[in-house]
């Protein structure tokens, strides 16, 4: 009896693909501490608000609507542009370091994954609950060391928003042959409207025209690069490297986001890094290790030492 075939081991990306791979976790890590510049000036609804008006126009002029039913485009306008980074921009206003907001929010992986057991069935993997463990004792370091920089409010705040970028991910799953940069282009229409809504409520009036004033350049400077390199660029060339790649050769190298937050916000902020917080990090990166690197290990060992007949 002739044994099964080896699973093959995914490909490695080229230099050149790599590179494009580290310039996407660059922009996307170091977005927290840009954040942070753009919110001196500007209300955490209101700047969100402005990053997807900006994310809209011109380049809805310019990229036709994507082939998806509008209510897809709105469930993950509102998912991830109302319930990540609008939540995340509150709980970075003082409520949760650059450092490790972009630390806590990579928790997204197993809200993700917890929303495909529960939509489709799918069975939870023993490395998964490890990896899930793992990175929930990083967060338990995080919580027993909450001070004036980091509360309880903006843990949980950016744990909420992790849940909504899982809700936006299982939503864009959906239609996996669109345009990822249309896709995101449009969806953006649902963000900015009850962004700017929820601004004029809960930040009022006074607040949005006394930002507006007072934001100099570097203020426009962060919604620029929130807008075109993190939302356009960032989505665009991540989709590009997706489309041409499986998903086990690309993912591992989100694992470096958290990296480039947390030592942009040190150098540039002057964040303090901590022990515990170094603890914590390696925790909560060793979780997400665990998940994102094991199918590959173990899909290496099984190719080396296949069952025998």
């Amino acid at each position: 009896m002739r044994a099964p075939p080896a699973p093959r081991t995914a490909p490695a990306l080229s230099l050149r693909h790599a590179l494009l791979a580290l310039a996407i976790m660059a922009v996307w890590g170091t977005n927290f501490t840009v954040v942070h510049v753009g919110l001196k000036h500007l209300p955490p609804l209101l700047f969100a608000a402005l990053r997807y008006t900006l994310a809209f126009l011109p380049a809805a002029l310019l990229l036709k609507r994507p082939d998806v039913p509008w209510r897809n485009l709105a469930a993950y306008g509102l998912f991830i542009g109302v319930g990540q980074f609008g939540l995340l921009f509150l709980a970075m206003q003082g409520n949760i370091t650059p450092g490790l907001a972009s630390l806590v929010i990579q928790l997204q992986v197993f809200f993700t994954i917890g929303l495909a057991v529960a939509l489709s069935g799918e069975r939870v993997q023993r490395f998964q609950i490890a990896a899930l463990l793992l990175a929930l004792a990083g967060v338990g370091v995080i919580l027993a060391h909450t001070d004036t920089e980091t509360t309880p409010l903006g843990l949980v705040l950016v744990l909420i928003a992790a849940m909504s970028w899982a809700g936006g991910n299982v939503v864009q799953r959906s239609t996996p042959a669109a345009n990822m940069v249309a896709y995101v282009v449009w969806a953006s229409l649902f963000s900015a409207p009850p962004l700017f809504l929820l601004s004029l409520i809960f930040e009022g009036w006074p607040a949005m025209r006394d930002g507006l004033a007072g934001a100099d350049l570097a203020t426009w400077a962060a919604v620029a690069s929130q807008a075109f390199a993190n939302t356009l660029f960032g989505y665009a060339a991540w989709g590009w490297l997706l489309a041409r790649y499986p998903a086990a050769t690309v993912a591992p190298m989100s694992l470096l986001v958290p990296i480039f937050g947390m030592a942009t916000s040190a150098a540039v902020l002057g964040e303090p890094l901590q022990s515990w917080k170094l603890i914590a990090a390696a925790l909560v990166m060793a979780g997400l290790a665990l998940n994102v690197l094991w199918p590959r290990i173990a899909a290496i060992r099984a190719a080396r030492h296949p069952p025998a007949c």
